[in-house]
């Protein structure tokens, strides 16, 4: 009774924000698959969002990308997110998708292109100001393809000095989370490739400038927990961007390529007080062969599974194991949490919640996506640049 009181605490706690990006088409550098059913605008990607918020209960904001997104009145949108019962959440820019982007945004070596990049990013901030989000997710594709073809240390005081311009565009609830990647689209030098860069930024900038961790964003091998176990200590975690990978970026459903990864992350998540408030659990994902709507469902049950797990953990009883230097009792009460079924538990939280038990079977019987189908005929379906 006393753990599953524990785990109800924290999944209650748990929210999680869905990308408006995924409901969209969407594929690979080959080919953009198309669905029917799928939104033409902006107001349909809420409303599709806003479902998986009806059978989760835990997914009750929705990341927008600019432009993307853009629409001509975005209080009129955030009314409608609100008509839906959700609300906008994070705002996403989009400093890669121009022309004029090809040797970088912010730290383009001609001033024009930098000005330009920079005014994309306050006009975001304007986002914001009118749609109530809290958030700002600067990610930057900028870097180089080979030695020699700019300068590193150059390039670096030109994004600090756009992200001064930025942070002081911030009203007082607002924040910025700096995004990193490890490679792609440059090949030689990312600008932002790992999270010491974005934490040596964020730290200079201030207390509303924090670290966002992208699950796929890193070298293989790479132990994410550290990271994430790291920001907290130093209060610098902002939020993750959740998503599964086997080989690179590939930005599956959340949990489905290494499950017990995302244990340990949320195992971290837990023991750091990241679940207190403070950190922004959004998923980044393309749905390009599933259906959008259940996609998101599953990713969302899949990190709520792994939350529950690790609220699990008998942190008594491991923390009297590694005093002992008990390393087998140690790892025993870990395994213990990550082997035990919690679909049952969830199932009796979502009941107690008045939602059905099985979201995924919830949302098949309710026939949205037919109707969808049927309803959304003609006009241009939103996928990568809509």
């Amino acid at each position: 009774m006393r753990w599953s009181t524990v785990v109800t605490a924290g999944l209650r706690a748990l929210r999680i924000e869905t990308p408006s990006w995924a409901y969209g088409n969407s594929g690979t550098r080959f080919k953009v698959f198309t669905r029917e059913g799928v939104p033409r605008d902006p107001y349909e990607k809420i409303a599709d969002a806003a479902q998986v918020h009806r059978f989760t209960g835990a997914a009750p904001t929705v990341a927008l990308h600019i432009p993307w997104d853009r629409v001509d009145d975005y209080r009129d949108l955030a009314a409608h997110a609100d008509a839906h019962g959700v609300a906008i959440g994070a705002i996403n820019s989009n400093v890669f998708q121009d022309d004029d982007y090809m040797l970088g945004s912010v730290t383009n070596p001609d001033p024009a292109i930098r000005r330009k990049a920079l005014g994309h990013l306050l006009d975001c901030v304007g986002v914001m100001d009118a749609t109530g989000s809290e958030v700002l997710k600067l990610w930057f594709s900028d870097g180089t393809n080979y030695p020699g073809q700019d300068d590193i240390r150059a390039r670096q005081d030109r994004l600090a000095e756009a992200l001064d311009a930025v942070y002081a565009r911030l009203g007082g609830h607002q924040r910025l989370v700096l995004e990193y990647k490890l490679f792609e689209p440059a090949f030689y030098a990312t600008d932002v490739p790992d999270w010491g860069t974005a934490y040596a930024h964020c730290l200079r900038l201030g207390p509303k400038a924090t670290v966002v961790v992208d699950t796929g964003h890193h070298a293989p091998g790479v132990n994410i927990e550290f990271i994430v176990a790291f920001l907290l200590r130093e209060g610098k975690l902002g939020g993750f961007d959740l998503n599964s990978r086997f080989y690179a970026d590939d930005d599956l459903m959340a949990g489905a390529a290494d499950p017990f990864q995302l244990f340990r992350i949320m195992y971290e998540v837990v023991a750091g007080g990241g679940l207190d408030g403070g950190v922004a659990f959004m998923l980044d994902q393309c749905h390009n062969i599933e259906p959008k709507i259940p996609g998101q469902i599953r990713s969302v049950m899949n990190v709520q599974e792994a939350a529950a797990k690790a609220l699990l953990v008998d942190r008594g009883a491991l923390a009297r194991a590694q005093r002992a230097g008990d390393v087998l009792g140690a790892n025993g009460v870990f395994m213990d949490a990550y082997n035990t079924d919690v679909r049952p538990l969830l199932a009796a939280f979502r009941e107690e919640q008045g939602l059905a038990p099985d979201p995924m079977a919830a949302y098949a019987a309710s026939g949205y996506g037919e109707r969808i189908a049927a309803d959304r005929v003609g006009g241009r379906q939103a996928g990568w640049g809509a």
